[in-house]
């Protein structure tokens, strides 16, 4: 009997990074894709509608905001309405008045919407990729589907969206759970996460479906390059197209974490910042101040650390950076890093798979 086929797919803001994983074949083989984000997507269809002067109407789940939110803007700007359903407008916000406020009107369907463009929101473009797949005559037969989202949360009215975010953060960590407790079985997502549920909720296949964040997936499979996953302590800064998120991990135990808006970043700041994550130093509330979400220290670490690895599509902000940094090829592809840390944590949440999984990726020391 052949071994399992594992499907990861890590949506990011600028990108959605898709490996097959097939077990007895090498991972530099693999097939994957690096495709537009969903949410670059409806961009893209958002902005289609504005030039065509066309009424929207947003369906589907909730999904990632950034350039889907910016498009809406502007189409709202333009004299144009925008109608959603109450599903679809917490992508937007997460309190419905904040949404309405926006000019957004919340409907319960096609009937409320008149004649408008209809457009539907999802993070997960199962169809679609099936398609391109058997294109090239790949197999869609899968064991497993793990998939990554950033997550902000549901934030209560009245409470900072980045504040609640690395509140989670915060609680996870100090759970001891290391990086591979980020991710959750489709069962298992705490209701706060409403971005990974409706990824959950969205999915109608029969095979088990395991959601991460996206943020601790990119730091453990920065871990796969072979200098990186040899050094302790290490700091792993992953700098994504719209987040950067660095661990300070000591013993593979996170001893320090930080989080904040790459767009916000200049090399200087995000240099100030890694030197004080290294040393303990670092003030979560003046990350939060900065437009950042927070930051987080756990006493100090055995030695300094002894290497700063870079991954993400952003990396080149840290260019000719006086800290040196080490850019991690985990496997070959810096851009899979996160869909590597999906098949650990995958690995560890269902064991029946870990064999083979170690088998591609190499045994790794436990996180």
């Amino acid at each position: 009997m052949s071994g399992p086929r594992i499907l990861a797919i890590d949506v990011g803001t600028g990108t959605q990074d898709v490996l097959v994983f097939e077990a007895g074949t090498v991972i530099e083989n693999a097939v994957q894709l690096i495709m537009p984000s969903p949410t670059a997507l409806i961009a893209q269809r958002v902005k289609q509608a504005t030039a065509d002067r066309a009424d929207l109407l947003l369906t589907g789940v909730t999904m990632g905001g950034g350039p889907d939110h910016w498009a809406v803007e502007a189409h709202l700007r333009a004299g144009l309405q925008v109608y959603a359903t109450a599903d679809a407008a917490r992508t937007f916000d997460d309190d419905l008045e904040r949404v309405r406020a926006m000019g957004i009107r919340i409907v319960d369907g096609p009937n409320g919407a008149g004649g408008a463009r209809q457009l539907e929101l999802r993070d997960v473009y199962t169809a679609e990729l099936m398609t391109a797949l058997r294109a090239f005559g790949v197999s869609t037969r899968f064991d497993a589907v793990a998939v990554a989202v950033f997550d902000h949360g549901a934030a209560p009215p009245g409470v900072s969206d980045r504040r609640f975010r690395f509140d989670y953060l915060r609680e996870q960590v100090d759970r001891g759970i290391g990086l591979t407790g980020f991710g959750f079985l489709a069962s298992e997502i705490p209701e706060r996460m409403t971005r990974m549920r409706a990824v959950a909720g969205s999915w109608t296949g029969a095979q088990p479906l395991f959601v991460m964040d996206t943020g601790p997936a990119a730091v453990l499979g920065a871990l796969e390059d072979p200098r990186v996953g040899s050094t302790d302590p290490v700091i792993i800064a992953n700098l994504g197209n719209f987040h950067t998120i660095a661990a300070l991990l000591d013993g593979r135990e996170i001893r320090g974490l930080l989080e904040h808006h790459t767009g916000e970043l200049t090399k200087a700041e995000l240099e100030a910042y890694l030197e004080a994550l290294a040393t303990g130093t670092l003030s979560d509330q003046t990350v939060f101040d900065d437009m950042g979400h927070g930051a987080l220290q756990l006493g100090t670490v055995s030695s300094p650390p002894e290497l700063l690895t870079v991954i993400g599509p952003r990396r080149a902000l840290l260019e000719g950076s006086r800290l040196h940094p080490y850019l991690a090829v985990p496997h070959g592809d810096m851009m899979l890093a996160g869909c590597f840390g999906l098949l650990r944590a995958l690995a560890a949440r269902l064991p029946a798979y870990a064999a083979a999984i170690d088998d591609q990726l190499g045994a790794q020391k436990p996180i």
